[in-house]
């Protein structure tokens, strides 16, 4: 069994005012080539965005992006002609592929929200630009993992080019969940809330851990917790 811890403090922070971001990950200026990703997964940025504020128009291109909302309204808009409003409960899929120009704003001038953003190396390049979004009800998770993000789409999850399945859950104090794990696969665990034992690993608010050469990842929720686990080829 081999358990990686990524504690939230260790993490790449950025404050640029009206943006407020942690990297698990090397991204923009932080580098650290010890943190430059786990297998397929390149990007988890836990970012604030201030009222009124957020990402200008910019490129993307041969990238699953995947966001998560957890506090707020985004506002999306892309070169597709979406145009959508991201709440908590509700996921966001992009397929960059060949080319996608989209802007993220904070929906609301007075309060903030809270996301976060993450990065998939796709399963092949050249792909043709892609819009999903998709509501999770909090009842979907309550004391389970709810699928949100799979390469089929079963289960009402959003589609992503990459063979990974994404999972969601709210965990009371004292519930355990679980999920097998088969022989050359690797979990990736990051938390948005609470704390948790994984595995025997105690893991708090912010906080990833990479989860590999086990037959099943076993999460025990300490307190009241929420988080995302990433099943990787």
């Amino acid at each position: 069994m081999t358990i990686s811890l990524r504690p939230s403090a260790a993490r790449g922070h950025a404050n640029h005012g009206w943006l407020d971001s942690f990297h698990s990950f090397s991204f923009a200026h932080y580098y650290d080539p010890a943190h430059m990703g786990f297998r397929a997964l390149r990007v988890i940025n836990e970012d604030e965005i201030a009222p009124g504020t957020g990402f200008g128009t910019h490129g993307h291109h041969d990238m699953e992006i995947v966001t998560y909302v957890t506090e707020g309204a985004l506002e999306h808009r892309d070169s597709m002609g979406e145009h959508s409003i991201i709440r908590p409960g509700e996921v966001q899929r992009m397929t960059a592929g060949t080319g996608i120009r989209h802007s993220e704003f904070n929906a609301s001038h007075a309060e903030r929200v809270k996301l976060l953003q993450i990065w998939l190396l796709p399963a092949e390049e050249g792909l043709r630009p892609g819009y999903e979004q998709k509501a999770f009800s909090d009842a979907e998770k309550h004391n389970q993992l709810r699928l949100i993000a799979a390469p089929d789409g079963r289960d009402g999850a959003v589609t992503i080019h990459q063979d990974v399945n994404l999972y969601a859950a709210k965990l009371d104090a004292g519930t355990t969940v679980s999920l097998p794990l088969p022989v050359g696969r690797g979990a990736w665990l990051q938390m948005v809330a609470g704390t948790v034992s994984v595995n025997g690993q105690s893991l708090r608010t912010g906080d990833g851990a990479a989860v590999e050469q086990v037959d099943v990842v076993t999460i025990v929720a300490d307190t009241t917790s929420e988080f995302l686990l990433f099943d990787l080829a």
